[in-house]
Order: structure tokens, then sequence, then C-alpha cells
């Protein structure tokens, strides 16, 4: 049995985490649980917060207090809070699953540097994205240098780091793809009269608004045609419940940084 601790339960992702663990992993156990300082749920019961039914784990404010309660932690919350607990983790020798967005380059690199744990790092957790990285990759390859790249996202208007971890993430990997750095090439949003287009860059426009859960589709527009790879979320429970699959693989895994592509063997 795998002890789970689930970071913001509180928020509506955290939420979704705790009816993921309990409805899909018959192997884990929720035993240990944290919000914030002045949430009112502070001290509460998590499964009232989130199911509506007991479930026997208290909301915490510091994981530090419960850190003998669970072995691994899934944490999408926020950069400030996720890189606190990226310590505790090794510090404590815990595994973590890390779905966390809005790290800035340096943070990124902290993260990386934490081979002394296991922890799965990805910016989306949905198996489908994660095969659109495959297929942005292969596009890529065939396409890059006759068309043009654009990459358009739309969230939820709560949604406050922009372009999405999952849109710089696929802007990567087309770049990497193609040789190219995307700090380099990288548009972000065009207004007024300029020169015609860079072929070499590549584009990116932020959607906010109602209650998007995730959209994402980039464009490889060429004279003539044009090939669109499209991912839609419905659900927050998409991304849950790869966070679940991740945290089931993590299990019993030597320490170092993993993604959601090793999770789903889509590494060479």
């Amino acid at each position: 049995m795998i002890r789970v601790a689930i970071a913001g339960v509180a928020g509506r992702m955290g939420q979704t985490l705790v009816e993921a663990v309990r409805a899909l992993e018959p192997e884990m156990q929720l035993t240990a649980a944290s919000v914030l300082a002045d949430d009112i749920s502070l001290g509460s019961d998590i499964g009232i917060v989130a199911l509506g039914q007991a479930l026997g784990v208290t909301a915490v404010a510091d994981l530090s207090a419960v850190v003998n309660d669970f072995d691994m932690l899934i944490d999408f919350t926020s950069p400030k809070a996720s890189l606190g607990h990226l310590q505790l983790c090794r510090e404590h020798g815990k595994a973590l699953v890390l779905g966390t967005t809005g790290f800035n380059a340096g943070e990124r690199a902290e993260i990386k540097t934490a081979t002394d744990l296991a922890i799965v790092f990805a910016p989306n957790m949905s198996v489908g994205v994660n095969l659109c990285f495959d297929l942005l990759a292969k596009a890529a390859a065939v396409l890059g240098d006759d068309a043009d790249i654009e990459i358009t996202e739309a969230h939820h208007r709560f949604k406050k780091d922009a372009p999405s971890g999952t849109a710089v993430k696929m802007g990567e990997v087309i770049a990497e793809t193609l040789g190219r750095n995307l700090d380099d090439v990288a548009v972000y949003g065009r207004e007024g009269v300029g020169y015609a287009r860079d072929s070499n860059t590549i584009g990116f426009t932020t959607i906010r608004g109602g209650d998007i859960v995730g959209d994402h589709t980039v464009m490889f527009a060429a004279l003539g045609e044009r090939v669109e790879i499209t991912h839609k979320a419905t659900s927050r429970m998409t991304f849950a419940r790869g966070a679940v699959r991740a945290a089931r693989w993590l299990a019993g895994k030597p320490a170092g940084v993993y993604s959601m592509m090793d999770v789903l063997g889509l590494v060479d």
C-alpha cells in the first residue's frame, strides 16, 4: 500500500486529486494533506472538504508536521509552495509527483537537479497531452522547416501563468527537434505594423476566460496546406488520472527526475 499525501486539497485540482486517488487506485491510501494556513478547511477532515464524506485525514498547514505519515506527495499547488515541498521530500526521502506550473527557468533547473529522490515532474499530467508531445516532435521533423508554427492555448479565467506550462513545453519540443533555442525564437503575441513573419519563429497566443479547463492547438502552416494537432481537456480529472498513473509507476523506482514521457514509455 502506497501512503499518499496531497498538497492543496482545498483547491479545485486538490479536490479532484482526492477523488482520483480514492476512486482509481486501491493500492494507494490517502494519509496526509495540506491547505493554506488561512484556509477555512484547516483542521477539517479532507474527505468532507473534497468528497462530502469523512476519510479520517485532517488537513494541516505544514506537511512537515505529518511527514512520517506518507511515502509519496502529489503536488499541483504554486511554484513557491512546491519548491518548499521539494526540499521537504529531499530531506525525508519521499517520492514526489509534481504537476505545478508557472516555474521560471531557474526554478525548473533547480527541480531537475533533485536526482536524490524519485520525482515525476511534468507541466501536464494528461496522457493525451503527452502523446501530443510525441506527435509534435514527429510533425516538426517532417514539416518544421517548411511551415510557420503557431501555438494557441486557452484556460479558465483564474489561471495566473501565461503562456501555460504545457504550451511552453510544446514549444520546447518543437524547437529542440528543429535545433532551435525557444528563448531565441518564441514570439508572445503581436501588435501593430511591423516586419513580415520570420519563418524560424514559434508564435504563442494565450486566451483566458470562463471555466475552460485547457485547450492547446499547434498549427504547422505551410503554403497551400496546414496541419493542426489539438488537445482539449474537458475535466480536471484528466490531469488527476494522469497523476495517479504517474504515482503508481513511480512507486519503487530508483531516485531520478522522470517525466510523463517516461511514465508512458514514450522515451526512446
